[in-house]
């Protein structure tokens, strides 16, 4: 059904694919623990140097792990704290090139060195949060930024 490919275009242009391919995967699929579980599994096999990727969904308040790929995680995260909680706290990206030098970051893997959070805001309210970890500092940049955001965007209409 899916075949892990090699991406072989600009950044752009991989990120672009990756999309259509989230699209396409998830399409017609209802059950959003299904789709997250997609999508995850997806990123891990497109980005290269990353330690984690994978949901935290909100529930009550705070954010509780959902779907991912990766070690062991920290289960809760109370809105506005570490990076994952300040993204949904300000209802924005964070994209933080050095995670040690971010007030009250939340080291759940030691070995991450940059992280990037894009909320997932549907119908004016946080669903969650697709977090992504790197154990290189500088890991992510504008354009992964832009892509990610997209790549939320087109999950949105699967959750």
């Amino acid at each position: 059904m899916f075949d892990t490919i090699k991406y072989n275009g600009t950044k752009e242009e991989n990120y672009e694919l990756l999309v259509k391919q989230l699209d396409s995967l998830l399409e017609g699929e209802p059950d959003a623990v299904a789709n997250l579980s997609n999508a995850s599994a997806l990123l891990n096999q497109f980005l290269d140097t990353v330690n984690w990727v994978g949901f935290y969904i909100m529930r009550n308040g705070e954010l509780v792990l959902g779907p991912f790929q990766g070690l062991p995680a920290c289960v809760r995260i109370a809105d506005g704290k570490g990076v994952c909680g300040t993204a949904t706290a300000e209802r924005k990206t964070m994209l933080v090139p050095d995670v040690n030098e971010f007030p009250g970051h939340i080291a759940c893997d030691a070995q991450s060195q940059s992280e990037i959070v894009v909320p997932i805001i549907m119908n004016e309210e946080v669903y969650g949060v697709l977090d992504i970890d790197s154990p290189i500092k500088n890991r992510f940049d504008e354009v992964d930024q832009k892509y990610l955001e997209a790549f939320v965007e087109t999950l949105k209409k699967h959750l």
